[in-house]
């Protein structure tokens, strides 16, 4: 940016007053000079954008329609100025899918923009992601106008003021801009929400279309600025004496590892030794512990691991770190059968009482985690029987790791679809999990048997290395969310593991790829069904419902009439495939590996599951046996 103080008030055009901040070195250094500290004039949308670039905001995805023209027009002006960017995208769902992985994986705030009615829907449809992994990320709708001089193009065509704030609110925190003196709320209110220092999520910003160009006045250096939170931690040292006194005394003790412990890697492998506990991933939190730690136990829940559901089955102590006890992480509620007592750290005031018996440290995990090693520290006469529960889990995670060798290394049998034998989905997802480990390339896992497989198959040894969006289970989350990769400062090569059906949901990414120099491959697994669904069909009622299809897709010909894409057969051995993903990762730009992939009564042909759910025919047995819980 040039350097300098602008001449002149602040200018009367979009344009100029783009160059003039340029001049002065960009907005904050504008307003720390002091040359915004009077009240200026300008059209609404342009003040949203002056005030997310307060926020630190400097990145937009947008699908323009004819309910966001004006916010068009000053993104228009200020890209021209080189104060922010802006990609555009073919498709709402996937636009709100690459917005949440930029700042999931890159750390990176950023807004989304659409139309109204359609766009908007859209993209709060795809936003449920960010929502559930707890994303935060401003979302910015067109909206019908203030007028009411009758129905409005795409609104929601129902005579009730508001609609779309009433909807939008339901998803999460919601504000509309329906007068132009309510920007400075509207800006700290999404603050909050965006960056909000233990539940991020989806800020809902509602824009009439009238309001957009109309003028608003305002004072740029009164908008709100992204709050900075200081790490929160329980008063006083009795609840974590209490706390350390419960690890010291029990003989089983298993941590819940939660999508909320994360960025505590050192502070959970700390506690575990301390305590002489195992510890249980999430399928969000692979790699917490490295994967080769005896005393990390891989994934346990409704499907799970042999080893990660022993120790949910046999612990008398549970500590659980920033884990919201989701349905299938938690077994529907019955997976702790034989814990007496909790301690759960978590900074959200309700998900740590989630459990009865709990002795609740609530607050920043890495600072109560320091703590309660400190005081863990102090306890002596640690109960004897630790040791016998560290030697039994260990040998359950052989099994389990002997289990997985087995059905990695069996013959490839014989598919009824592709009428020749193919590689198990086990298979073919550890040949390419072990390529990105030794290539360092993230794994994304689509929704379905895929992302089953998946976070059951992979061995991690740091958070970061595989995202798994199992919060909302989005299908087509993955392959959107290479984008991300583009739109980043830093973007790093990405592999998406996606099925057939999850891969159309969105397979518009191929174009929007090439379009944005996306350095990524979509790795697409054809078993010409939804797996995860049809498995657990014939699991509890023996039989298979429209879950799978009789069309014959080309998907290697329909990605090579894309300009610009490596279109590659993964082929049916380990040889071909590791060679394809080889070629794939050569290739400066996006690449799509197809794989044929078994689906049959073959047992090698999954991972198994160890848990149980609250879904189907299951319920009565699983309700019932909730009903004698303690915890």
């Amino acid at each position: 940016m040039d350097r300098g103080t602008p001449q002149g008030p602040f200018p009367a055009t979009a344009e100029a007053r783009a160059a003039w901040l340029r001049q002065a070195g960009g907005l904050e250094r504008a307003i720390q000079a002091g040359l915004l500290s009077e009240p200026v004039t300008l059209p609404l949308a342009e003040a949203v954008l002056l005030g997310l670039m307060r926020q630190g905001i400097a990145k937009f995805l947008a699908v323009f329609g004819h309910g966001s023209t004006a916010m068009g027009e000053a993104l228009r002006a200020y890209e021209e100025a080189g104060l922010v960017r802006c990609w555009h995208f073919r498709n709402e769902v996937e636009m709100a899918h690459a917005g949440t992985a930029l700042r999931w994986i890159y750390g990176e705030p950023s807004a989304v923009l659409t139309s109204i009615g359609p766009g908007a829907l859209q993209a709060m449809a795809g936003s449920l992601a960010a929502a559930s992994n707890g994303v935060g990320i401003y979302h910015i709708y067109g909206d019908e106008t203030t007028h009411g001089e009758g129905y409005n193009m795409q609104q929601v065509p129902k005579p009730v003021q508001g609609l779309l704030g009433q909807i939008t609110a339901l998803m999460g925190q919601s504000y509309t801009l329906h007068s132009t003196g309510a920007l400075r709320d509207a800006l700290r209110r999404g603050a909050s929400v965006v960056f909000h220092p233990w539940k991020p999520g989806p800020f809902y910003l509602n824009m009439p279309i009238n309001v957009q160009p109309a003028d608003t006045t305002v004072r740029l250096d009164a908008l709100a600025v992204a709050p900075v939170h200081t790490p929160q931690v329980p008063a006083g040292k009795a609840s974590f004496m209490d706390a350390a006194t419960l690890i010291a005394g029990a003989a089983r003790v298993a941590i819940k590892a939660g999508g909320g412990s994360r960025g505590f890697s050192a502070q959970v492998r700390r506690l575990a030794e301390l305590a002489g506990a195992v510890v249980v991933e999430s399928p969000g939190s692979t790699g917490v512990l490295p994967d080769a730690h005896p005393q990390n136990m891989h994934v346990g829940g409704s499907k799970g691991s042999i080893s990660g559901n022993h120790a949910m089955e046999e612990a008398d102590l549970l500590v659980v770190i920033g884990s919201r006890a989701v349905c299938q992480s938690d077994c529907s509620g019955i997976g702790w059968p034989n814990v007496t007592h909790v301690i759960n750290i978590n900074a959200d005031p309700v998900d740590v009482q989630h459990y009865n018996r709990t002795t609740a440290l609530a607050g920043d995990a890495g600072a109560v985690l320091d703590l309660l090693c400190e005081a863990l520290a102090t306890q002596t006469g640690a109960h004897p029987g630790k040791a016998a529960w560290l030697a039994e889990c260990l040998e359950k995670k052989r099994q389990w790791q002997a289990f997985k060798q087995r059905q990695y290394a069996a013959a490839a049998p014989v598919d009824p679809v592709w009428q020749k034998p193919v590689l198990t989905q086990p298979q073919a997802i550890k040949i390419a999990a072990d390529f990105c480990k030794r290539t360092q390339a993230i794994k994304l896992f689509d929704a379905g048997d895929v992302q089953a497989n998946g976070f059951q198959i992979v061995e991690d040894d740091m958070p970061g290395e595989t995202y798994t969006e199992t919060g909302a289970s989005y299908m087509g989350f993955a392959v959107s969310a290479l984008l991300a990769g583009a739109i980043a400062d830093k973007g790093r090569y990405s592999v998406a593991f996606t099925g057939d059906g999850s891969f159309m949901m969105n397979p518009q990414v191929l174009i929007d790829a090439v379009e944005h120099g996306v350095h990524a491959t979509v790795l697409l697994f054809d078993n010409r069904r939804m797996a995860a669904i049809s498995s657990l069909q014939e699991a509890q009622y023996g039989r298979v419902y429209r879950t799978s299809d009789s069309v014959a897709v080309d998907y290697v010909a329909m990605a090579a009439s894309v300009s610009g894409i490596k279109a590659l057969f993964g082929g049916t051995s380990r040889e071909s495939l590791t060679q394809a993903l080889e070629q794939a990762r050569a290739h400066h730009g996006l690449s799509l590996i197809h794989v044929p992939v078994y689906y049959g009564d073959d047992p090698t042909g999954g991972m198994g599951v160890y848990g149980r759910w609250n879904v189907g025919n299951w319920c009565d047995d699983v309700q019932k046996i909730y009903e004698r819980t303690a915890i």
